[in-house]
């Protein structure tokens, strides 16, 4: 099966795009540690109208779907406190928010986070959403599948541009934690 970055016609070292990339992210790479060389890490740049997964799978070949994460923010509630946490499962799967996450979190309630809380306290674009840093107090879900694909295509903290890095590294992120069955696969 052909890597992510076969989908592209340049592929940049991301160390090498800092400058293209939200602060946040940027710093989270200029300061990596994990075992994974940054070297690794890849960024592409593309078109902001094409950022949501669904169109850019359509717009660069379907096979690209099991070779892409979304990260989503969730919002934990118990009483009256709330604690905001991120997912990063497959673009074919869904997160078990009401499930896993819940759970997880030993929250009451859980749910996607607003928009605006979502960009607001990550510091990244709505539809352009990573991993790569996140707010180091927010517990981080990584599922398993995620963890165990070789190079996974992700957001790059805005819209214009992805991030092309081994999945091994988003369970060396900060706070994350691989769980199996983070993830459901819609209509099973």
């Amino acid at each position: 099966m052909p890597e992510p970055m076969d989908a592209f016609d340049e592929v940049h070292a991301a160390t090498d795009c800092l400058d293209l990339l939200t602060g946040p992210v940027a710093t989270a790479i200029r300061g990596w540690r994990g075992t994974v060389p940054v070297e690794q890490f890849r960024f592409v740049d593309t078109d902001p109208a094409i950022a949501d997964t669904a169109v850019l799978v359509e717009h660069h070949g379907a096979w690209l779907l099991e070779q892409s994460a979304n990260c989503v923010v969730v919002a934990g509630k118990r009483g009256g406190a709330v604690t905001l946490a991120a997912c990063v499962v497959l673009s074919h799967t869904r997160a078990d928010v009401n499930g896993a996450v819940r759970r997880r979190l030993g929250a009451r309630k859980a749910s996607f986070a607003s928009m605006d809380t979502a960009v607001s306290e990550s510091g990244m674009e709505y539809g352009g959403i990573t991993p790569i840093g996140l707010p180091a107090a927010w517990p981080l879900f990584v599922d398993a599948a995620v963890a165990d694909t070789p190079y996974v295509l992700i957001g790059s903290g805005s819209r214009r541009g992805k991030l092309i890095v081994p999945g091994k590294a988003l369970a060396e992120l900060p706070g994350a934690t691989v769980l199996d069955g983070l993830a459901t696969v819609p209509g099973e």
